[in-house]
């Protein structure tokens, strides 16, 4: 897309959720890497909203708020998840338990950490206290598993309805993410999710069962999957996988 003077393209609006004015996405620009707007704010109705609709914010601390649909989007089904032979040794012989939304901010931190050499983070402290009052409110949510009693990864992320939007996931050690989504899709009927939001694709994640949804199915999925926008509380565990 052509940039303008401030460094995006041409044609970026500002973000509106006011009831009256949720403009359709045919009036959005069609960047090919899903920005659609800069603006806004961090609120949770402002988030909610935006999830509704299937977008979500991503920005760096020296950029205004920005908002997301990638075309096509990363997504995930039950019964997608590859569980590799070696997956699921691990899954089955190590020492592991799971917990949900335990240590919620540990969690976000813990995706936090730089993972480059730059240092560099897209979970600002502004994104941290707006995912903090979501979990508050109980809109997000965490999935954590400890290897021998030790923290070894985590995802948290943002359930409306049957969709859960998969936000970032960390790993302290070997197959800790891994493990904390096949857990996540075992419990995936208890917590009543349907579909599994990854957002972009990587070759991690295709690998791992994920495949591309053009975003006009994933917008007509989410008006499907969410009938209504009420927080759901999560089980705490802990979960074992041989107990499943």
């Amino acid at each position: 897309a052509l940039e303008g003077s401030d460094g995006f393209p041409d044609g970026i609006m500002d973000f509106n959720f006011a009831p009256y004015d949720v403009r359709p996405f045919t009036n959005y620009p069609d960047d090919p890497n899903g920005l659609l707007a800069a603006g806004n704010d961090l609120t949770p109705d402002t988030l909610v909203r935006a999830y509704r609709l299937g977008v979500f914010p991503w920005y760096d601390a020296s950029q205004p708020i920005l908002w997301w649909s990638p075309n096509p989007r990363c997504v995930f089904r039950p019964g997608d998840f590859r569980i590799s032979r070696r997956l699921g040794r691990h899954l089955r012989g190590a020492d592991l338990s799971f917990h949900g939304d335990r240590d919620f901010a540990g969690v976000l931190d813990q995706c936090a950490a730089p993972r480059d050499e730059d240092g560099g983070t897209w979970i600002t402290a502004e994104m941290r206290a707006a995912y903090l009052r979501l979990h508050g409110l109980g809109y997000a949510h965490c999935l954590t598993v400890d290897q021998d009693g030790a923290l070894a990864g985590g995802i948290y992320g943002v359930q409306l309805g049957g969709v859960f939007f998969g936000e970032s996931m960390f790993s302290t050690r070997t197959d800790g993410s891994k493990s904390v989504l096949a857990m996540l899709w075992a419990l995936a009927p208890r917590l009543g999710i349907q579909l599994l939001d990854a957002q972009v694709e990587s070759p991690h994640l295709m690998r791992l069962g994920a495949y591309l949804m053009p975003r006009a199915d994933f917008q007509r999925e989410l008006d499907r999957l969410i009938a209504e926008t009420a927080p759901r509380p999560w089980p705490k565990g802990p979960f074992r996988w041989r107990d499943l």
